[in-house]
């Protein structure tokens, strides 16, 4: 959702880049490029002045460092702003010391606040606790049944009652008391827009309920409204946090710069797309980091720990080390890989993805991979296990069999045989770290950095694979290096 406001600053750091020093009129030129930006984003005016105030801030008055370029200190300053519009750090949650910690959500109708408590209520199941869902929305037709499908789909149980809203989520507290249950979530009524009779409403129910944890659920895509919408629920129940939905969207991110400055509370929760599990902690600095293009590697990490099957990853780690890597074990690895949603989002969140990247990203078609596991699955046993021995008339049966091209089988086992390559390094030692560190860089590779790889039928053409961590080009070959069959090309003049 933020990729004309990371274009923006791609333009404003490149232009910047060839100049040896920043001068008054280069940076006020930055700041205008930058405030324009904002704008175009959506943001609400206030805070993209107070956001540029504290850029020039940091980039004024200060000794500029010397291993910086013009370009990478605007950038520095850029991502630290960033990272205080968007909340500083993220929440810590607690909980109370006699259950049950009551979490009320509240925003208007459309915003998503239904769905939000359900995958809410499947993160908290994630971490171990035991959640209850109260349906206290009694005016939109069908929100509770609603509410009770989404439930069934998280395996949490929900509550609800007819009659007056406030005594139904009072009821519902009850209820998770008796019960036993350590979370309970009230999902309340919304209206198209802020009105007294909503703001009487959800009063009425945070008096009563006296909730530990109240977040607003906002819109993503509503822009400079959010602000509004924020400030006026924040007026009547004193938020504690905000819950971004749709932030999958191709709204222009407004929304997400705008309501920690307007009502001094954090993005607590931000929901990445329609399935249930789609729902994590929000984290202003990786945030930041996906704005300026930087990638997400922490989250994906978290994401492939959260999602994957941890007794396939070490299979395929241990195959990786024994040199043993075939179809097979990347067919399971794709269907890992698929788990952790769509393969267009886990590309985004890999450093380095420019603008025509992020486009390329866009295009992968998910149904892609039912394709590719047509290709495997054609071939015979033996052929999966060592692919080499597939000819020119093995190429022809197995694109008949899956009901593809020979151009693309043969594009399959070309990627695939340059992810061996990449395996045989792991397990010769190509990583440092001793045998501890290559066997957890080939589980990683299994369960999130093989991404890249085993996607590479599946996406554009890449530029040559970067370092994660540091986002540098991989090293290129040097003389002296060793070539196929042992032998060493030696120095010229030695």
């Amino acid at each position: 959702m933020f990729d004309a406001l990371s274009e923006r600053l791609e333009r404003v750091a490149g232009r910047l880049r060839s100049r040896g020093r920043i001068s008054p009129a280069d940076l006020e030129e930055a700041l205008a490029e930058i405030r324009t930006a904002l704008l175009e984003a959506d943001v609400e005016l206030g805070v993209a002045r107070h956001f540029i105030e504290g850029v020039r801030a940091r980039l004024s008055g200060q000794a500029l460092s010397a291993s910086l370029t013009p370009g990478q200190q605007v950038v520095k300053a850029v991502h630290a702003q960033l990272v205080e519009a968007l909340g500083g750090q993220a929440l810590r949650l607690t909980y109370a010391s006699r259950p049950p910690t009551v979490v009320l959500l509240a925003g208007l109708q459309g915003a998503g606040k239904t769905t939000a408590a359900a995958k809410l209520a499947r993160w908290w199941r994630g971490q171990g606790r035991n959640p209850l869902l109260v349906g206290a929305d009694l005016q939109r037709p069908a929100a509770v049944e609603q509410l009770r499908v989404l439930g069934a789909s998280a395996q949490v149980r929900v509550f609800s009652q007819p009659g007056d809203p406030v005594s139904t989520a009072v009821a519902g507290v009850e209820e998770a008391r008796r019960l036993g249950r350590d979370v309970c979530i009230i999902d309340t009524a919304g209206r198209l827009s802020v009105d007294q009779e909503l703001m009487d409403e959800v009063r009425r129910i945070s008096e009563r309920t006296e909730p530990h944890y109240t977040f607003l659920v906002v819109d993503a895509m509503t822009g400079q409204d959010a602000a509004a919408t924020a400030r006026a629920f924040h007026d009547a129940l004193a938020l504690d946090g905000v819950v971004l939905s749709k932030l999958d969207s191709d709204a222009r991110g407004g929304a997400a710069l705008s309501v920690k400055e307007v009502v001094g509370r954090p993005i607590v929760f931000a929901s990445t797309g329609e399935r249930l599990e789609d729902l994590d902690l929000f984290h202003p600095d990786r945030m930041a980091d996906r704005i300026l293009g930087m990638g997400d590697v922490l989250s994906l990490i978290e994401q492939a720990e959260r999602t994957m099957d941890q007794e396939v990853v070490a299979r395929s780690a241990e195959r990786m080390l024994a040199g043993r890597f075939g179809l097979d074990d990347f067919l399971d690895q794709l269907h890992q890989v698929r788990k952790m949603g769509s393969l267009g989002g886990v590309l985004r969140m890999l450093p380095g993805m420019n603008r025509e990247l992020r486009q390329a990203a866009d295009q992968i078609d998910d149904r892609q991979v039912a394709r590719v596991e047509a290709i495997v699955r054609s071939m015979t046993p033996a052929e999966r296990a060592d692919p080499s021995i597939i000819d020119g008339s093995r190429r022809v049966r197995i694109a008949r069999g899956s009901g593809s091209s020979t151009q693309e089988v043969n594009q399959l086992l070309k990627q695939f045989k340059e992810m061996q390559k990449l395996m045989r390094t792991v397990g010769r030692g190509g990583v440092p770290g001793g045998r501890m560190g290559r066997l957890a860089a080939a589980r990683d590779l299994a369960a999130a950095g093989g991404l890249s790889d085993a996607l590479a039928g599946l996406a554009p053409p890449r530029p040559p694979a970067a370092d994660l961590a540091s986002g540098r080009p991989a090293a290129r070959g040097r003389k002296g290096a060793r070539k196929k069959g042992g032998r060493v090309t030696p120095p010229k003049g030695r």
